[in-house]
């Protein structure tokens, strides 16, 4: 008989326990708890596209995220930066990113997929 403890059935790095983000393929809305500690839902109904791209501010702040990520909704726009956002991009065009939020900077080695921080701005209306 063996003495030694089974090894976790899942590492500690496993992508379904990010706290940046979760992914169902059930969802309707996506969640964005947003930096400014308040939760918005939005539906995917009204995404209208998303956008990768390297983030400008490394070009002023070595130590800046690397990627930048805007969801554009009919009513808002959602900032993300961070990186390996690709994983992100990929869950919405799935529309599947049921939540995201930002984590400490500690799980940035952690985690392939990092968010540093969450924006959102709201369309204004047009008379």
């Amino acid at each position: 008989m063996s003495t030694n403890a089974k090894p976790p059935a899942e590492s500690a790095s496993n992508p379904r326990d990010n706290p940046c983000y979760g992914c169902d393929p059930t969802v309707a809305t996506l969640n964005v708890l947003a930096d400014d500690a308040h939760s918005y839902q939005l539906p995917y109904a009204q995404f209208l596209f998303a956008e990768l791209l390297p983030n400008p501010a490394l070009e002023k702040t070595a130590d800046a995220p690397p990627e930048k990520l805007l969801i554009r909704f009919a009513a808002a726009e959602v900032t993300l930066l961070g990186s390996g956002l690709k994983s992100l991009e990929r869950a919405i065009q799935k529309y599947e990113l049921k939540f995201v939020q930002a984590a400490d900077r500690r799980y940035a080695a952690t985690w392939k997929t990092h968010v540093a921080a969450v924006t959102i701005t709201f369309a204004k209306e047009t008379p």
